[in-house]
């Protein structure tokens, strides 16, 4: 009996022993290995996240839709589709309350603004500028700048040598004419009629070229001149003044300007076009200006046929009313043009667009009273050509959907809040 008690624990340690030694030589080859498996390990892991994605996509999905159906969602209450979002009913008290609004998706045929800085100039049309038309000497200014003018108003008073000698010329001549009248051309004979009337006339011409008005002329021959060569420069137009670099007692040759006049009433705003736009911009379209915050509506006038050398860009010139006097010249303004599209668009308004939980853009659509979102893609902005209101083109959705083309945002909301659950998505 002891023998076999022997026999059996030396078979046990026998095999214990062969056991130790296959374990310890496998850990040896396993060593020897590592490095080899260390590298392939990567792409390994690489093969079976791969491997897991397609399984999670094709088998997963046919997981979610056999274990889960009835339920729409998976055991996270997540939607099967990635473009939709999931939906919410609403009562018909929450839609008066929220003042939603649908609409069938339609094409549309809108207008879209080119943008081009622009800038408020004079309108040389009813500009004037004020400048001696012989040499002469600033005796005393009557206006500043930023008055308010009316037509013939006095503005200047200037003393020139040649206006004395055209004043005291002009005296004797109407006095002569005057005479000469009076006698009559018989008695004076032809000769000396023609030529007082000559000599009267052309010294009157002289003092109108001079600048003289008609009162001032007329009131040479009323009384003996005491202040010969002293004239005054007359407003020929109603307006604001925009320039007076002068000073009493500066000399100014003939032409210099000494006033600039412009009448507000009407501005031009002047537009730049990169030179490379190929726009057909008819004379008499509209436009609007912006500065700050307000907009004026403006008409193509005229459209340069050169390059501006300096910022080589096309102008295309604006005419802006300035009923309020607010617009002055040389603001920088915001010129928008506008144009219809050439295809009808799917557009929707601005206000109908949210962004998804993804930071994606959304619209919300209605069916059989479920409303969800669905993303679509942004194209260009536009406006509506009857309202004006803002739009927006979309694609990635089908004609005659139901937009919710106002309320989104409760939309949203109501959206945001059934998508609590205990999960906490």
């Amino acid at each position: 009996m002891n023998k076999k008690i022997t026999l059996i624990a030396l078979t046990s340690l026998f095999f214990g022993l062969a056991s130790l030694s296959a374990i310890s030589s496998a850990n040896s080859q396993g060593a020897e290995k590592a490095p080899k498996h260390q590298e392939n390990a990567g792409v390994h892991e690489a093969e079976q996240v791969t491997e897991g994605k397609d399984d999670h996509t094709t088998e997963g999905k046919d997981d979610h839709t056999t274990e889960g159906e009835g339920k729409g969602e998976d055991e996270h209450g997540h939607g099967g589709k990635e473009e939709e979002s999931a939906g919410v009913k609403l009562t018909s008290g929450q839609l008066s309350l929220a003042e939603i609004e649908t609409k069938p998706l339609s094409l549309q045929t809108l207008s879209y603004d080119i943008y081009a800085p622009g800038e408020i100039k004079a309108n040389d049309y009813t500009s004037y500028l004020v400048s001696p038309r012989v040499d002469s000497i600033v005796l005393k200014r009557h206006v500043a700048l930023g008055d308010h003018v009316e037509k013939d108003q006095v503005l200047v008073t200037l003393f020139s040598e040649s206006v004395a000698d055209a004043q005291a010329s002009y005296y004797v001549a109407n006095a002569e004419w005057q005479r000469v009248q009076k006698l009559g051309r018989k008695a004076v004979g032809d000769r000396r009629y023609v030529e007082a009337q000559a000599d009267f006339e052309s010294d009157y011409a002289r003092l109108s070229a001079f600048g003289l008005s008609t009162a001032a002329i007329k009131t040479l021959t009323k009384s003996r001149m005491k202040k010969l060569g002293e004239y005054t420069l007359n407003a020929e137009i109603a307006g604001a003044v925009l320039s007076d670099n002068f000073r009493q007692g500066q000399h100014f040759a003939s032409g210099d300007t000494l006033i600039e006049l412009t009448n507000e009433q009407t501005l031009w705003v002047e537009a730049r076009l990169a030179p490379t736009m190929q726009l057909y911009i008819p004379v008499g379209s509209a436009a609007q200006v912006v500065i700050g915050d307000t907009s004026y509506t403006a008409s193509v006038t005229q459209k340069a046929h050169t390059i501006d050398p300096i910022t080589r860009t096309r102008i295309v010139r604006l005419q802006v009313e300035n009923d309020d006097h607010k617009l002055h010249p040389g603001l920088f303004a915001d010129v928008y043009f506008s144009f219809a599209t050439e295809q009808q668009v799917f557009a929707v308004p601005e206000e109908a667009l949210m962004r998804g939980s993804d930071g994606d853009w959304q619209v919300f659509v209605e069916e059989n009273g479920q409303y969800k979102g669905v993303e679509v893609v942004l194209g260009r902005t536009l406006s509506d050509m009857d309202t004006s209101q803002k739009m927006r083109e979309i694609s990635g959705i089908t004609a005659g959907t139901n937009i919710v083309v106002k309320g989104a945002f409760y939309v949203a909301a109501e959206i945001a809040k059934g998508g609590f659950d205990a999960h906490n998505h």
